[in-house]
């Protein structure tokens, strides 16, 4: 089955039996992640890899705070192999979908060696920043059970920051500091103009909550 319309559909109805979804790791995460692909990937880029990889990436999905979590990129790769060669995705590219998957999460510290598994890695931030961002920290922070800020120092100015245990300190640890890693010059761009859209809200965030953002944070 080459890569069209039919090939989408047919992975978004395998993912929506078989992936643990929740509400920051759904379909329409994927298909998020999808639209974001298209915008970044480079003519050269294989389209059927990318869509493969965008659709599968998550198929095993760990909780935040579970001990496995980093690993779950490499178990999604492995579940999705028998999947692509049902689709007719050739060996060569299963096989570049499966590295794509690896290298996509933050936490296996896999490099992305291909144009598509830089892509994918740079789309499936892409969606942790802006808006969407913003909705999905919060997502995590309540199913976890997560308070929001420490309430007398919610920008860590004289603690160790915890993101297990304060949803904000997240933006520090991770989320702010992914436009830097961005490798594609289109995912860049978007990644800026996101993460700008963070730091505009944190300020509101700030002011409501009487505080003031320090400077560490946004630079």
């Amino acid at each position: 089955m080459a890569q069209s319309a039919e090939l989408r559909e047919s992975l978004r109805a395998i993912v929506a039996e078989r992936m643990s979804r929740d509400s920051a790791h759904d379909l329409a995460h994927l298909d998020r992640v999808w639209l974001n692909v298209q915008k970044i990937a480079p003519a050269e880029a294989n389209q059927t890899v990318l869509l493969g990889a965008a659709y599968l990436h998550d198929l095993v999905n760990l909780p935040k705070d579970s001990p496995d979590r980093s690993k779950a990129s490499r178990m999604a790769a492995t579940e999705a192999g028998p999947i692509l060669a049902d689709l007719g995705l050739s060996e060569s590219e299963v096989k570049a979908t499966q590295h794509a998957i690896e290298a996509h999460s933050f936490s296996a510290g896999i490099p992305p060696e291909t144009i598509e598994a830089q892509v994918l890695r740079d789309a499936d931030r892409l969606d942790a920043l802006g808006a969407i961002g913003v909705a999905r920290t919060f997502a995590v922070a309540g199913a976890l059970g997560q308070e929001l800020y420490h309430p007398t120092d919610p920008f860590a100015e004289t603690r160790d920051l915890n993101d297990i245990r304060f949803s904000v300190d997240h933006w520090r640890v991770k989320l702010l500091s992914l436009p830097k890693g961005m490798i594609t010059e289109n995912g860049r761009e978007l990644a800026q103009a996101r993460a700008a859209l963070m730091i505009r809200f944190l300020d509101d965030f700030a002011d409501e909550i009487g505080a003031t953002v320090p400077k560490a944070w946004t630079s």
